[in-house]
């Protein structure tokens, strides 16, 4: 992959960008605010994608404030609907280069790691990529 993480995505006519506090207050407001967002563009609220999206915004936001915070540094949203409003795009970045997200079988007694399992079962496609100067952006593509 190259170093542009929408490199590789199609042009699109609707973006949304936004820094958030590494909290657990900040990833609730991240899923909420993307759902409103989305609303906007067209995705209602309660539709099959909105829901997906809003499930897949909450995870990646709560593994960004979970395992990628860095004292006094944020994470950041970015959604991107294709031209055609086939596609949206969910990307997370956090300032944690080196803890790298990786789907786990989840402990079926355990507190966590079901969170990317969700997540690669409601995208068409994920993965991780470097941010730059630092850090890194998970990022999840969806069908509308």
């Amino acid at each position: 992959m190259t170093g542009n993480v929408t490199d590789q995505f199609p042009v699109t006519v609707r973006t949304f960008n936004q820094r958030f506090s590494s909290t657990r207050l900040g990833a609730r407001l991240a899923r909420h605010l993307a759902a409103e967002r989305l609303d906007a563009w067209g995705v209602p609220y309660g539709s099959d994608c909105a829901e997906a999206a809003a499930l897949v915004v909450g995870e990646l936001a709560a593994n960004a404030v979970t395992h990628g915070r860095v004292p006094g540094r944020d994470f950041e949203l970015r959604l991107l609907l294709s031209e055609d409003s086939v596609s949206l795009r969910i990307e997370v970045g956090d300032t944690r280069g080196e803890r790298r997200p990786m789907p786990a079988v989840p402990e079926p007694d355990g507190d966590g790691g079901r969170g990317l399992v969700l997540v690669a079962a409601l995208a068409h496609a994920w993965g991780v990529v470097d941010r730059v100067p630092v850090g890194k952006t998970v990022w999840a593509e969806l069908r509308v």
